[in-house]
């Protein structure tokens, strides 16, 4: 019953209802203490901002500062989150510990003040302690100014660089989450154009941090969706000297700094417009080699891809519709009612049964084209590491029997559906202009064999020093105006 009144007088910020309940029970309030009362009448009125009724609440007893809900919010975190400063101040006096007390959500009272841009509060925290209270971390190693910047709230990254000076701010300024992001990191990423401008305005502010996944703040506006706000953010950067980190690291471009390093080594820190750095930096107007290969390889992949699919779709195609087409019923007795000498079934093909021998290789050859095609397309698509020129000859080999196989049976099939040669004279015309034509492509077939078998034969002989690699004179050109660069440079 007690209780229920307390909470009454609490809501409805009754300080002399509280009163009258204190002189029946001046134990009531230690009570709720011992029995762990989840929520306090404290809590109550932090979040509901009766400054008074808090006063007087700490007046009579103030262990209630210290009790957590259940939550594990005190009542200077929900006072904080509300934007109550003058609760905040009453609750610091009481007990200034609090403000390092951290929630289940690992928060401090300033973290959750920062978050909900509540600047007055964030203000008595620090001014109640100091650079300690604005370097306190979350779980995640977040200082205020981190939450600050990623919620968006200026006003309160204004006041906490302005409450804390020197080394303290440049701390903070250059602080590092666990994924290594400082604060200029993450007002890139939400294209925050204004706390971009103030931070490169501080002189303490590193332009150039290296978070975990070895981006700089430049590096993470070029990888962000583009902006019309990009090219600002972009102006602003450079002309505070941002770099890429690949012009931090030129050497190394998958650098993956340690955060607790030093972040850029101290010569270029010195002189990181430095010709001869630009030099190294200036990428080649040719393509490396090895994306060259890598280019090639990948358009023979989807050349090989096209091919064999066609090929494949014909295969079927030819398989299920061969030349002639198939029987339509079934054929089994004669009018009479007496077995037929050669019957026949619905669904079976009529070459089958005319021309069996024909049908055979028709057979053969269609199914070597089919599982030809199939076997390329297996392996292009198996995910297997099949990159390398042996690969490619193999799936290159494949592909010569499949269409090979398949121009065998374009024949069979056109000279199965042609004149048969007892009727027609064109029979022995067909038939020479078929055995040419299958003979030119075997000698095509064959050409572009030796060609490929003589390339991997100069290749592997090379390889292993029987002839000595030709120097190409567009690389003796290039040697010559690097060095010719170098000179200039002298």
């Amino acid at each position: 019953m007690e209780s229920k009144k307390l909470l009454e007088a609490v809501q409805n910020g009754d300080v002399s209802a509280l009163l009258d309940l204190l002189e029946q029970d001046p134990l009531v309030l230690d009570k709720i203490i011992v029995l762990g009362v989840s929520e306090t009448p404290l809590h109550v009125a932090s979040v509901l901002g009766h400054a008074e009724l808090v006063r007087e609440l700490l007046t009579r007893s103030p262990g209630l500062a210290s009790e957590l809900d259940s939550r594990g919010n005190s009542p200077l975190h929900l006072a904080a989150a509300k934007g109550h400063g003058e609760i905040v101040g009453l609750l610091l006096s009481a007990d200034r510990a609090a403000a390092s007390v951290r929630n289940l959500d690992g928060r401090a009272p300033i973290h959750v003040a920062a978050i909900k841009g509540r600047d007055d509060a964030v203000g008595r925290i620090i001014g109640a302690g100091g650079a300690k209270s604005a370097r306190e971390l979350t779980d995640r190693g977040e200082t205020a100014l981190h939450l600050a910047v990623a919620n968006g709230k200026m006003e309160v990254v204004r006041l906490v660089v302005g409450a804390v000076g020197g080394r303290d701010r440049d701390e903070l300024l250059n602080r590092k989450d666990c994924d290594g992001n400082c604060i200029l990191h993450i007002a890139v990423a939400k294209k925050q154009t204004e706390t971009i401008k103030f931070l490169l305005a501080i002189p303490g502010a590193n332009v150039n941090p290296i978070n975990k996944n070895g981006s700089t703040p430049l590096d993470v506006l070029k990888q962000s969706p583009r902006d019309l706000q990009d090219m600002e953010i972009e102006d602003s950067l450079l002309n505070k000297g941002a770099l890429r980190s690949k012009s931090i690291y030129p050497f190394d471009h998958d650098h993956d700094p340690d955060p607790d390093q030093p972040q850029v080594p101290q010569l270029w820190r010195e002189a990181p417009t430095s010709p001869l750095l630009v030099l190294s930096k200036t990428p080649s107007r040719n393509k490396p080699p090895a994306r060259k290969k890598e280019n090639e390889i990948s358009r023979h992949r989807s050349s090989l891809m096209v091919v064999a699919s066609l090929i494949a779709t014909v295969a079927f195609q030819a398989a299920i519709t061969p030349p002639g087409g198939v029987w339509q019923n079934d054929l089994t007795v004669d009018e009479n009612g007496l077995p037929v000498k050669d019957p026949h079934y619905a669904g079976t093909s009529i070459m089958a049964h005319n021309q069996r021998a024909e049908y055979g290789l028709f057979f053969i050859f269609n199914t070597m084209a089919f599982l030809s095609s199939l076997s390329i397309i297996l392996l292009l698509v198996s995910g297997l590491p099949i990159k390398r020129r042996r690969w490619m000859w193999v799936q290159m080999v494949t592909m010569w029997i499949a269409m090979t196989a398949q121009v065998i049976t374009y024949f069979i099939a056109l000279r199965h559906m042609s004149l048969d040669k007892t009727e027609a004279d064109v029979y022995p015309v067909l038939k020479d202009v078929t055995e040419i034509a299958v003979l030119a492509w075997f000698c095509l077939m064959g050409l572009v064999f030796v060609a490929n078998l003589a390339r991997v034969s100069l290749y592997y002989l090379r390889k292993k020093g029987y002839i000595k690699k030709k120097k190409k004179r567009e690389d003796e050109a290039r040697a010559l105006s690097d060095d010719a660069g170098e000179d200039e440079l002298v």
